[in-house]
């Protein structure tokens, strides 16, 4: 068990990552409250299927990122502010830029300017290898250019500088977690490897992808959890950047390769158009350097390298071929 933080807040809590992250924090024994998503059906996201040992355990507070005084609302009395909630798709930012600017520019202000405002003691904000681009060398340092080739990868960048520039500015205890290409059960099935175990789990040979060459630093989520827990207790981070990665890339090709072989199938990849990002979009190549976190959280993958990838990969095809699970996705879409 770590040291008790005091009230936590998840922002995104009822998502992929912050659903992990808040079972990650209560069976860490602290006291957490999860923000979601408003919604008229009363749903909590993925947080509806949390783990029977922390189910009840954590407050919700349902709202609206965009909303400042919802944001401030939720904020109320907390020591510490993780922030994930953004809209993430690439493919979905082609369509509505204005919509990610609103959620992860505006949504990260409100944040912030809660923060300012109820002197939170520490605030971490989720960043995305998206915003380097294609890799100019590897590893990936924090020093890498950035290169947002997509919306979605300009909303992150912008609401990473802005994060910044409240630490400079204002004194505020920010920092940025800057993990790479999160993965595990739960996710959406608009990132890949979901993607290809849905459609071999529901008996596809045939598997309908994008471009199969870009190489990705797979980091499972369990993974990237822990590196929020231990960023919230670092002072190191304060004012920078620190990436989490899984010390290993692997192309999309060869991921699938992986995944049909410890699914048993034999597959053939069928290049959909529609899954595929316009040329000067595309991120080609993404390898975290992770040393600055190793060196200032103490952090480092219990599931990195290409033995680990394969454990990750193990237990989210596991998660994903109970019925329970894969009757909640639609493999036969295109999930943009």
């Amino acid at each position: 068990m770590t040291s008790k933080l005091g009230k936590v807040l998840v922002t995104g809590a009822d998502g992929f990552i912050g659903s992990h992250l808040v079972e990650e924090l209560v069976r860490d024994g602290q006291d957490v409250r999860a923000f979601v998503m408003y919604n008229s059906l009363n749903s909590h996201g993925w947080l509806d299927h949390a783990d029977r040992e922390v189910a009840g355990a954590f407050e919700v507070v349902a709202g609206d990122i965009r909303d400042p005084e919802g944001v401030c609302g939720a904020a109320e009395g907390c020591s510490v502010i993780l922030h994930l909630a953004a809209l993430i798709a690439i493919p979905f930012s082609y369509s509505f830029p204005q919509t990610y600017v609103e959620t992860n520019v505006t949504g990260t202000l409100n944040v912030l300017q809660a923060a300012r405002r109820l002197d939170a003691e520490r605030v971490i904000c989720t960043s995305t290898s998206e915003v380097y681009g294609s890799a100019q060398y590897v590893p990936i340092d924090e020093a890498h250019p950035l290169n947002a080739q997509s919306p979605y990868a300009a909303t992150k960048t912008g609401a990473d500088q802005l994060a910044l520039s409240f630490h400079r500015s204002f004194d505020l205890p920010v920092g940025i977690l800057r993990p790479f290409n999160t993965y595990g059960p739960r996710q959406s099935a608009r990132a890949v490897i979901p993607t290809v175990i849905t459609q071999i789990a529901s008996g596809a040979r045939e598997v309908k992808l994008g471009a199969t060459h870009p190489t990705r630093d797979f980091t499972f989520v369990r993974d990237t959890a822990r590196g929020f827990i231990q960023a919230a207790q670092s002072e190191g981070i304060v004012g920078a950047v620190t990436n989490i990665g899984s010390k290993f890339e692997i192309s999309v090709g060869d991921t699938v390769a992986l995944i049909a072989d410890q699914m048993g199938a034999d597959v053939k990849i069928k290049t959909d158009s529609a899954r595929v990002r316009p040329d000067a979009s595309e991120v080609d190549r993404l390898f975290a350097d992770t040393a600055r976190a190793e060196r200032l959280l103490g952090w480092a993958p219990e599931h990195g390298g290409r033995d680990g990838f394969a454990r990750g990969l193990k237990k989210t095809i596991e998660w994903f071929e109970d019925p329970a699970n894969l009757a909640r996705y639609r493999p036969g879409e295109y999930n943009v």
